[in-house]
């Protein structure tokens, strides 16, 4: 379904860098991570923990919606989500060169 470019606009895509990373305990698949988006922290619980280890996403830039709507998952509150394409049910994390500046806004 189309939205319009107004609604596009309301996204607030900022690159991210994980700075700290953990699995959930009690979850195979969850991490909690602990995203730096320059003026702010944020905690983002993300997926792939098999086929992942925490190890992968620390000091790394990802791109990372952070105007999403606050969930809790697994019993740990998320603020916002790293985006990721689907690989036959595979994440594979949008990564961004290290010379991105955290925070810079995504167009």
């Amino acid at each position: 379904m189309p939205i319009t470019f107004k609604e596009f606009e309301r996204l607030d895509l900022r690159v991210g860098k994980v700075m700290q990373s953990e699995r959930i305990e009690g979850s195979k698949k969850l991490f909690r991570l602990k995203v730096d988006l320059g003026s702010s922290q944020n905690q983002i619980v993300a997926g792939g923990g098999e086929t992942y280890d925490p190890e992968y996403f620390i000091n790394k830039n990802f791109i990372v919606l952070t105007n999403l709507e606050p969930k809790v998952i697994a019993g740990t509150e998320s603020k916002g989500m790293l985006l990721a394409a689907d690989d036959n049910s595979k994440p594979i994390w949008l990564n961004v060169p290290d010379e991105v500046p955290v925070g810079t806004k995504v167009l």
